[in-house]
């Protein structure tokens, strides 16, 4: 099994069930022991802004506000720096614990050695 788990959700409410998908599994990964850097991109960037996640709803799965949470306690929550630029989303806007990078860190940490990369 991967030691390192990177996870990117490019969905958000415009595809729920695919972005609970990818919380869920990060959520789950990181309560294994799993190192795991979830990735926000496209609609699921809005995530990254405090009270957000409490708005989203999908019959039958867990609380996306508890996900994160889990997430953000033992793992990586990462914004992807041109998706925060084309919401406005600036550092200060974020999540505590949410930082803001680009392109080539995802690619960084998606290639590391023992490092699974999945794409919701």
């Amino acid at each position: 099994m991967a030691k390192k788990l990177v996870i990117k959700v490019t969905a958000g409410a415009d595809a729920p069930e695919r972005c609970s998908q990818a919380f869920t599994v990060a959520a789950v990964a990181v309560a294994s022991g799993v190192d795991v850097s979830l990735w926000l991109t496209g609609e699921s960037s809005w995530f990254a802004l405090p009270g957000r996640a409490a708005e989203f709803e999908l019959p039958h799965a867990a609380p996306l506000p508890d996900l994160l949470d889990s997430v953000l306690a033992a793992g990586r929550v990462t914004l992807c720096t041109q998706c925060a630029a084309r919401r406005e989303i600036t550092e200060k806007d974020v999540i505590e614990g949410v930082r803001i990078a680009g392109a080539q860190v995802f690619v960084q940490e998606a290639l590391a050695d023992e490092t699974q990369a999945l794409v919701y």
